[in-house]
């Protein structure tokens, strides 16, 4: 999983996902083999020359400056998240260009005292990978109430949501639209792959997922890109029925994230979440998370 080859994947998918038609290039009524921009049609688009774009899709070109990645950005109607992972894809594409390994990933003890703080609202502690660093009652209550409430506190144990959205039964039946939480997971996952393309950790989890899920593969292979920051989800959950929730993710950049669900007052959801909250506390189960100094997965 190179990044010469997942940029000239990346190009070769979103080019052939644009139509001629959607950037306004006209075809005077000929037969096209495939219904996508050819090569020669997005490196005009794009202001470059035919030849150069065909060495960068094949990775046989690596001096793709910021200039030209912006113009090849807008010709394939990228949006700010996907012309990211563009940039993302070029550095580590470059000669020397890698940084170091990304380090063990821990909660912090104000991102403790945070999940504390939100007691009324179910939360996670997301690592990079989206390993479940830390939860607090209720978020474990709503996301993997089928799991050891202790689980985030030990390494071995440790829930991984892409793993539990496509390899586990609950989760799965807990989304409503289940193909959207799965496009949003994969797409996410695709940022992060360009952000740490020496995660090896990362790496061993998207090839562990593509083997096991024919889905994973198949959305892995579309290139789709994705910042899962802020989504509305219907749930179906075994306990309290259905419930509409907002998944946002407070914390950004470097480090575990924060995710929370909230509910629109006064709505049946919210009363959903208010009786799932009481069956939490009448449970004698603890399911608090780790302190400062908590160790995550090694990166």
């Amino acid at each position: 999983m190179t990044g010469k080859s997942q940029l000239g994947d990346f190009l070769q998918a979103r080019r052939s996902q644009l139509r001629p038609e959607d950037v306004g290039m006209p075809t005077y009524g000929e037969r096209r083999r495939v219904p996508g921009l050819r090569r020669e049609e997005l490196a005009l688009l794009a202001g470059v020359s035919a030849s150069y774009y065909t060495r960068l899709e094949q990775g046989h070109s690596l001096s793709a400056s910021p200039e030209v990645l912006d113009a090849l950005a807008g010709a394939l109607q990228l949006d700010e998240s996907e012309r990211r992972y563009l940039h993302d894809l070029a550095r580590v594409e470059r000669p020397r260009s890698r940084g170091r390994r990304p380090g063990p990933e821990r909660v912090t003890e104000a991102t403790a005292q945070l999940l504390d703080l939100l007691a009324d609202a179910p939360a996670l502690v997301l690592g990079r990978r989206g390993d479940v660093l830390a939860w607090n009652r209720l978020g474990h209550a709503l996301f993997a109430g089928h799991l050891d409430p202790g689980a985030p506190e030990l390494s071995a144990r440790r829930p991984n949501m892409a793993r539990l959205v496509f390899l586990d039964a609950h989760t799965r039946d807990l989304y409503a639209d289940w193909p959207g939480k799965a496009r949003a997971v994969v797409g996410n996952l695709r940022l992060v792959a360009a952000q740490h393309p020496q995660d090896t950790a990362l790496h061993a989890l998207l090839g562990e997922l593509s083997a096991k899920s024919g889905e994973f593969a198949s959305l892995w292979a579309d290139h789709r890109v994705k910042a899962c920051t802020v989504a509305t989800y219907e749930m179906r959950h075994p306990l309290v029925g259905q419930l509409t929730v907002v998944q946002q993710t407070l914390s950004h950049g470097p480090g575990p994230h924060v995710v929370v669900a909230t509910t629109e007052a006064g709505s049946p959801s919210r009363a959903a979440l208010a009786l799932l909250a009481q069956s939490v506390t009448r449970s004698t189960v603890p399911a608090e998370p780790p302190r400062s100094g908590a160790r995550a997965d090694a990166g």
